[in-house]
């Protein structure tokens, strides 16, 4: 126990080793936990990788929208600014939405600024500037509602973030994912992902539709299944909307004998349409069961229901739609990148040979430096270490590898080695005769460092902050490089070297 608290950031160092070795190689973990192309099992490590270096595809898209900066909106005409500016542009009113908190109102619709202005003033509404786009907040939603879709269809590596134009000053909404195409991303965003139930029956001599379920009344919603042959997603209603749905099915005559199995859509009869986006996916006559249940109180007591689909894609879909929620706006993509993955593949051993060329020359130089194994050999440990840390953490984190994180793992190593160089520098420029002598030069190097680490962090920070492509993961890398290097690897290393040249125990 003296040993360890002695050296407590060596064994901290190796603790920190062995995690990272079990986050890149255990199963279940990372990229082994799953994705989309079913081939989690066949790869070495539980890495993630990005476009270049696993192929893909990047979207680029813009919320189609008009908002409008210093409108007077309270808390309680909210509704009534988004009825009446819906009103004057003939649209639904869930197409405008008025917010109190910022003064805004935004109009989910490809209209012009000159029309939401003219509807503004003729509903009797001021406003400081209308621009096309959408609120900060509503891009957020936007993003955070592709993430959870993305994430519900096992994507893995996928990334989704707003950026903005410096020139023009207007956002985009960029979605990254590696192994698939412009087609199965779009298809999977497009749209704004609204997911209704109507019901579609006869009344008064014609056929007509009722909104019966919306996403707010669902309270669980399950992976899909089959049931009765046909894929399905079963959802569990809301204690509120349950008795409201079966007294509608009721009120409609979907609970009677004509109503049950009696789907002729759309030329008729009774039938439970699935809406996706306003278009019907699927139509399904009332099942006796749950027609039995809803005459009585059977199902207000346990309302469960099943949506069904064509197809297990489509049940996939509608599960990924459903719990994700529906998008605010539709987006307008503007353009796509495509990278084929049997290209990227060649950048994968390429991007390790490289890396064990610049640790293979660093070990090299170290060693022709100094020409003693106790200093070097615990140094070019210590650079690699900082590398293995960072997989580790890549790993965990899911961050999804390409080109730039491989020349930030570089930079790594090359600031590592600068600063162990100026650790033994300072420490071996004159015989060490004590323990208090090692840790005084030790301390002088350190700050050095330390100096040398904030000035990177700085100098790096912009690039991590703002939206500049590949220099964004080159950045992030060496932040965290020099941050681990700082607070762990480069005392560890010090905790080595004193015991090497002063031969405590």
């Amino acid at each position: 126990m003296s040993w360890v608290r002695e050296n407590w950031r060596v064994a901290f160092l190796v603790v920190l080793l062995l995690g990272s070795a079990v986050s890149l190689f255990a199963p279940g973990i990372g990229a082994s936990a799953g994705g989309a192309d079913g081939q989690a099992a066949e790869r070495p490590t539980n890495l993630n990788y990005g476009l270049e270096l696993s192929g893909g595809v990047r979207l680029r898209a813009t919320p189609t929208g008009v908002v409008a900066d210093g409108v007077d909106v309270t808390a309680d005409n909210e509704q009534a600014v988004e009825r009446e500016v819906a009103a004057a542009l003939s649209l639904e009113d869930r197409a405008v939405n008025a917010r109190d908190q910022y003064d805004v109102v935004e109009v989910y619709a490809n209209n012009t600024t000159a029309s939401v202005e003219g509807a503004l003033e003729e509903t009797g509404y001021e406003y400081d500037s209308v621009s096309r786009g959408v609120h900060e907040e509503t891009r957020q939603t936007i993003v955070s509602t592709i993430n959870s879709k993305v994430g519900g269809s096992g994507f893995s590596g996928a990334t989704v973030q707003q950026t903005e134009s410096r020139t023009t000053g207007e956002h985009y909404i960029v979605v990254e994912v590696p192994g698939q195409n412009a087609s199965q991303v779009r298809s999977l965003i497009e749209g704004r992902g609204e997911v209704e139930l109507w019901a579609y029956y006869p009344q008064d001599g014609n056929q007509t539709n009722s909104t019966v379920l919306q996403r707010e009344d669902l309270a669980e919603i399950s992976s899909p299944r089959v049931i009765d042959d046909q894929p399905s997603v079963p959802v569990v209603l809301t204690d509120d909307a349950a008795p409201e749905f079966a007294q509608n099915m009721r009120d409609y005559g979907f609970t009677s004998g004509n109503g049950v199995s009696n789907c002729q859509y759309p030329d008729g009869g009774y039938c439970l349409l699935t809406v996706l986006d306003g278009e019907v996916v699927y139509d399904a006559s009332m099942g006796p069961t749950l027609a039995s249940s809803l005459r009585g109180d059977d199902f207000e007591n346990d309302p469960r229901f099943y949506i069904t689909a064509n197809s297990t894609e489509e049940a996939r879909e509608l599960q990924v739609n459903l719990r994700a929620g529906a998008l605010p706006t539709e987006l307008n993509f503007q353009d796509s990148y495509y990278v084929s993955p049997s290209f990227a593949e060649r950048y994968k051993p390429l991007s390790l040979v490289t890396g064990l060329a610049a640790a293979a020359a660093m070990a090299l130089v170290v060693f022709l430096r100094y020409g003693d194994p106790r200093v070097a050999v615990p140094m070019v440990f210590t650079a690699l270490s900082e590398v293995v840390i960072l997989l580790g953490f890549a790993a965990v984190s899911g961050l999804a590898l390409d080109l730039s994180h491989i020349a930030g793992l570089i930079a790594v190593i090359g600031t590592g080695v600068d600063d162990l160089v100026i650790i033994a520098d300072e420490v071996m420029t004159k015989e060490i005769d004590s323990n208090r002598v090692f840790k005084s030069r030790f301390r002088k190097a350190l700050w050095v460092i330390g100096a040398a680490a904030v000035t990177t962090i700085i100098a790096m920070s912009p690039l991590a902050v703002l939206s500049l492509g590949d220099l964004r993961g080159f950045a992030i890398v060496t932040i965290l490089g020099v941050l681990i290097g700082v607070v762990i690897t480069r005392p560890a290393y010090g905790d080595i070297l004193r015991r090497l040249v002063t031969g405590e125990h």
